[in-house]
Parts: C-alpha cells; structure tokens; sequence
C-alpha cells in the first residue's frame, strides 16, 4: 500500500520515512476517534436524562403588602425633594412567609423629627407557594395612616381592609379585596362605591382620590387591593411639607404554578388540564440499547452515526499499515549492513 525509498549510501532515510508514515497513521487515528467523541462534549447530558435547566422552577409565586406608598414630599417651599418609596410588610414566595409589625417610622421629613406613617391593631401580610397553588393575603384592622405635615390629621383611617389573590394549577386564578366598616379621608367620612373613583377634598389641606377594591385575573395571574389612594396633599399651604404620590392598602399577588403538582417526582402525563395543551415536545421515546454495551441512565448523549465504525476502520488500516511500514524499513537496513 505505502512505498518507500532507499538511499544505498545511508539507511537513515527509509527509517525516517517509515517513522513519518506511522507517526501519519496515529494521526489520523486521534482524528477519527475525536470526530466520533466530539459531540459528547458538545451535547453533555441531554435535557430528561437527569440535568434540568438551571434556573427554572415549577413552583407559584405570590407577594403581599399591608401597606406600599411611593411619595414624593417637598420641603420648604419645594426648593428640597425627599422621595419616600416604603412599605409595611411586604412578603415574597415560594419562601413561606409571614410578617405582623404594626407600625411604620419615617425619620427626617417632618423637621427633623421622626413620623409614625402607619398604626393598625392588626397587620397581616402572608404569601406562601408550592407545586399546587400560590396564594397571597393582606389583611389590616383598624388602621390610621399619616403623612409629614399632618401631625392631626389622618390620611386615611379603616376599619377593616383584606385582600386574597389564589393561584392554582388547573384552576382559573381569582382575587377579591375588601373594605369592611366605616372609611375616614382627610377627617371626613366617606361612602366608597365600586362604580368609580372618590374624590375627598379638604380646603387648605389638599385632595385625595380613592380607588375601591381593585382586582385583575389573567389565565396565570391575579392581583387585588383593597384601597388605592392618590394623594396631593400641601397642610394649610404653608409649603413646610407638600406631599404627591400614592398609596396602597392591602395588596396580594400570585403567579399559578407551572409544574401543576408537588415538590416530588413528576407524575405520568395523563389527561391533559382543562386549557392546556398537551406537552409532547418533553416525552422523547428511548432507542433499544446495543446488545453488547447497554446504556447506562445518566450517560451522556455522544452524538456518533451510522459512519463511525467505518471511520475506525479505516484508522486501524492506516495504524497497521504504518507499523508494516516501520519493520520493512529496518529489515533493509540490517540487509545492507550485512
């Protein structure tokens, strides 16, 4: 198959030349064996053979807040904004979680001396979710909430305000807000309606607008929220504290769960949910393992066709054929020594 060349003075050449061909042959062998290898390193282990994607979860997700106000407050004569973005028991899942302060202190807005925003007997915000149903609830009972420069004078006083957003697999998602008892704006009490917004305005202290018991559902999602103020407030306008912003009461969230079950492993698809479609993409039939090596559960997917053991072939030739190559080059030598 090869041939080869002697050079009668010196026997040096061929042995080169033989060792060439098999240092060719070895070659081409690491070649074939890395283009039959390659893809396992390309591919790793393949998606349902027991490497998930990272960062995607089946569990819901929900939040809750007794009270969030994003304000902004104006001193002397607005020549110094302070902005004021707080809240009072804010929660997040699927972390279980429940939080029941009763207060809020904002220090530095009202000359210097510390505010009490918010003063309730009972503040409650809890968000928890699983593989199943995610589920936020805000509750707070008799409730006052102030803002700098209105050291008399509530912005808001409740009696009672709740809010639950539920998300469940399977399920379409629901939310309800409540306002139960008697509401106080601005020292006045209000008669609050679902039909449209309130307008509370107090000559020499400012306007407040109120939006009722506000709650929105997507196929996955809901939200609710008891009370929505929107608050332009300048105390007997002497401009010591000018506040704009707004401020929510009771807030719940959730987002439905994507795995549709628990925290263990997935069930058998069976009939799919009512509005989902079935996930055929995800189940991949398995191909009968070779009789002689049988397939392991976690091996890793090497990529290899139909070729590749023509290609190994075709290297064992060139190995063998370079070998061959190397002893009838020394054979030669040896002859013209002798």
């Amino acid at each position: 198959m090869f041939s080869t060349t002697v050079i009668p003075s010196s026997g040096m050449p061929a042995r080169r030349r033989a060792v060439r061909l098999a240092v060719a042959a070895t070659a081409l062998t690491v070649v074939a064996t890395g283009t039959a290898a390659g893809p396992a390193a390309a591919t790793g282990t393949t998606p349902g053979n027991g490497a998930r994607a990272q960062g995607t979860s089946v569990d819901g997700t929900s939040g809750a807040v007794v009270l969030r106000a994003g304000l902004d407050i104006g001193l002397l004569d607005k020549t110094v904004h302070v902005p004021l973005d707080t809240s009072l028991n804010e929660v997040k899942a699927p972390a279980n979680a429940d939080r029941t302060a009763l207060t809020v202190t904002l220090d530095g807005v009202e000359q210097g001396h510390p505010v009490t925003m918010l003063r309730a007997d009972t503040a409650t915000a809890r968000a928890t979710a699983d593989g199943r149903t995610a589920e936020g609830y805000a509750n707070l009972v008799h409730a006052k909430v102030r803002l700098p420069g209105l050291p008399q004078l509530s912005l808001i006083e409740v009696q009672q305000v709740t809010s639950r957003a539920v998300c469940e697999a399977g399920r379409q998602p629901t939310a309800e807000a409540n306002v139960l008892g008697s509401v106080s704006v601005l020292g006045k009490r209000v008669t609050l309606t679902a039909a449209g917004p309130t307008k509370v305005s107090v000559p020499g202290v400012g306007e407040v607008r109120l939006d009722l018991s506000r709650t929105a559902t997507t196929s996955r999602t809901a939200a609710a929220a008891a009370l929505e103020l929107k608050v332009s407030v300048n105390p007997l306008r002497l401009n010591v504290a000018e506040v704009e912003g707004q401020v929510t009461l009771a807030r719940a969230t959730c987002e439905t769960p994507r795995g549709g079950g628990g925290t263990g492993p997935a069930a058998p698809s069976g009939t799919p949910l009512p509005g989902t479609k079935p996930q055929t993409a995800a189940h991949v039939p398995a191909k009968p393992a070779a009789p002689a090596t049988p397939a392991g559960p976690d091996l890793a997917e090497t990529g290899g066709g139909s070729a590749t053991p023509y290609v190994a072939g075709a290297a064992g030739v060139l190995v063998a054929a370079g070998a061959g190559a190397v002893v009838l080059g020394r054979r030669r030598v040896v002859r013209r020594r002798g």
